[in-house]
């Protein structure tokens, strides 16, 4: 699966082989490429130093014993609490300890990978006073393939995402559980397979691998670059279903969306001629009516607000990926400590509501063109369901149902987490994010788009196929690749196995691979 880098190419993380971490400029595409195609990771020489001189900090301050947050005092509310230098150290491992509170089903390997590797990277600033050893121990899990066991619920995303962070943290103690080679097993034994040894927490240590929005940003990038394949899938099954419905391509003209220039709606409306040059159908069809519906005419204007929000997500995750985003932070040069607010999740927080907004709308506009397919009385002549003997056979009636309650679902997780808040800590922390939550409803969302897509997908190849004629030699190209996979429907059959399928194919990034092979500039 493809992402676009900041000039404009398409990148493919699974040709991302190698990743060294510097603090700075990590990518979508590159944290995709550990997460999901194992890319191996090291840390750069600078970092090391930066991190070492952030330590000799760190060790000042505890010789010196003057009071600083979380390296002699407690915690939250606790930070009213000086700490004797002899529990210094055990007040790091209490933490962890204490914090290991999530709840829920585990998180997907790929998004405990992708944890790893933020937190690595956060920490290779050299603002958080841990050792760099310690932090290379989250690589050496990471290529090693050591996943921490993290339940994906339990994190405010306000001072960080303690709780999921903690459970990650675990298994470098020797203690928690984690999954290796397949099997899951204590956190002690995984590392001891994988012939690494767990770390004694020092001063600062603790806090600095926990207090972040790593959780949240790992699970909101991951679906962030899942809808933007969503996105690109939109436009090619739109283009698709505009052949089955012998649509208007007047509303795609560039004279149309130059007068009103958002980039998205350009690129929408680009795509979309592209993929439906050559056309014999839409060259036929073009005086049948004066105009289409809004799920093809104004798709454009739907689909490019996504595309322009997908740039602002973008440009916020990546200067979340490259942040320091714990607390106290330690500035080496000035040799000051100062306790500030970055573990805050709120930029996060607002831009996966915005995410998941953006991919729900993306849901409803495709479920709509698969009405438009499926309905007689809109489809300008497709059989009903586009079955050929309705009645006996059903056709793709439940396909669409089933769609419709994807959105509706999708409509419910589009609510914003971000509007709410709950006090902790003694009314210490009395305002949170709760962006860890906004994260996993963007996910969910995604997982729903992507399958209204497949159903329109499959409805538009089952309709162009009815429709009979000459469609655009890309569209030809894109319905050969899906019957690869679904063969047409002439009759009632297990549909959960054409569905399936389907739901496969949008997954693996094929269909916007062949796509973007047959047409230049297809972003």
């Amino acid at each position: 699966m493809e992402g676009k880098s900041m000039e404009g190419k398409i990148i493919c993380p699974r040709e991302i082989r190698e990743i060294c971490l510097t603090g700075q400029g990590l990518t979508v595409e590159q944290t995709v490429a550990v997460a999901r195609f194992g890319a191996r990771v090291s840390i750069s020489a600078e970092s090391v130093e930066r991190m070492e001189e952030s330590r000799k900090l760190a060790e000042k301050i505890v010789e010196e014993d003057f009071p600083v947050y979380s390296v002699n005092t407690g915690f939250g509310e606790f930070s009213k609490v000086r700490i004797d230098h002899g529990s210094i150290d055990q007040l790091q491992k209490n933490l962890i300890m204490s914090h290991s509170c999530a709840v829920g089903q585990p998180l997907k390997e790929e998004v405990v990978r992708a944890m790893l590797l933020l937190r690595a990277n956060a920490l290779c600033n050299g603002f958080s006073g841990i050792r760099p050893e310690v932090v290379q121990l989250l690589v050496d899990m990471l290529n090693q393939g050591v996943h921490p066991v993290v339940p994906e619920k339990g994190s405010l995303g306000a001072s960080g995402d303690l709780a999921p962070l903690a459970h990650m943290v675990l298994p470098m103690l020797g203690m928690g559980e984690a999954v290796w080679q397949g099997q899951r097993m204590p956190g002690g034994a995984a590392m001891e397979k994988a012939g690494l040894h767990p770390v004694s927490l020092k001063a600062k240590e603790g806090l600095a691998l926990i207090n972040g929005t790593q959780a949240m940003t790992a699970i909101g990038t991951l679906a962030f670059y899942d809808t933007l394949q969503a996105a690109r899938l939109a436009d090619i099954a739109l283009s698709l279903s505009m052949e089955a419905l012998e649509a208007l391509l007047s509303a795609f003209d560039l004279r149309v969306h130059a007068v009103r220039p958002h980039p998205g709606q350009a690129l929408t409306a680009a795509n979309v001629r592209a993929i439906t040059a050559g056309s014999r159908i839409l060259e036929a069809s073009q005086h049948l009516r004066v105009q289409d519906a809004y799920a093809i005419r104004c798709a454009g204007q739907v689909h490019g607000a996504v595309r322009d929000t997908l740039d602002f997500v973008r440009r916020t995750i990546e200067v979340e990926l490259n942040s320091v985003t714990d607390n106290p932070i330690l500035f080496t040069e000035q040799g000051d400590v100062i306790s500030g607010g970055n573990f805050h999740g709120e930029p996060m927080a607002l831009a996966f509501d915005y995410l998941g907004i953006a991919c729900a709308e993306l849901a409803n506009i495709s479920e709509r063109r698969l009405e438009r397919l499926v309905n007689p009385n809109l489809s300008n002549g497709l059989p009903a369901f586009l079955v050929r003997k309705g009645g006996l056979h059903s056709g793709f009636m439940i396909c669409q149902y089933s769609a419709a309650s994807m959105v509706s679902e999708n409509k419910v997780l589009a609510h914003p987490a971000s509007v709410d808040s709950i006090p902790s800590s003694a009314n210490q922390e009395d305002h949170v994010s709760m962006g860890t939550t906004a994260a996993r409803k963007a996910a969910q969302i995604v997982e729903n788009t992507l399958s209204v897509l497949a159903f329109e997908l499959m409805g538009a190849a089952q309709g162009l196929e009815l429709r009979g004629g000459e469609p655009s030699p890309v569209c030809r190209k894109v319905q050969e690749k899906i019957r690869e996979q679904v063969a047409f429907v002439e009759e009632d059959r297990e549909m959960w196995k054409d569905v399936a399928a389907m739901n496969r194919l949008v997954r693996d990034g094929s269909l916007v691979e062949l796509v973007a092979g047959l047409v230049p500039g297809f972003l």
